[in-house]
């Protein structure tokens, strides 16, 4: 699977921005897909996954209720709708396919990796 991240850019406190990551190569729905971040001199974490059916998502807690995940597995995208943004989201934002059932958190558990986008959030 060749994964595809955009959509990043700067934005002020409070604002708003959509992350998309367009799959090719192999099946998309065949696998779980996940948003990781890493900023700058920190390690990579979870922020969120969703499930291939699309049925399930879950969130690291300091994202959950401002970011979405989603998918259109019809036109093998994976999206991240981020809400309310913060400074301390600033990260480079990688999607990621993983082919293990259910939702997967652990990043080792991932196949595939796109090339990263970067956020920056201005205060």
């Amino acid at each position: 699977v060749q994964l595809q991240a955009s959509g990043g850019g700067l934005v002020q406190a409070g604002g708003s921005l959509r992350l998309s990551c367009a799959a090719s190569g192999r099946t998309f729905s065949n696998y779980a897909m996940g948003w990781f971040r890493q900023a700058p001199g920190k390690e990579r974490e979870f922020v969120a996954v969703i499930t291939w059916s699309g049925d399930s998502t879950y969130y690291a807690n300091s994202v959950k209720g401002r970011f979405t995940i989603s998918r259109d597995n019809a036109k093998n995208t994976v999206y991240l709708q981020m809400n309310s943004l913060k400074p301390e989201d600033t990260a480079f934002y990688y999607c990621a396919a993983s082919p293990r059932y259910g939702l997967v958190v652990d990043a080792v558990k991932y196949d595939y990796w796109g090339q990263g986008t970067l956020v920056t959030v201005s205060s």
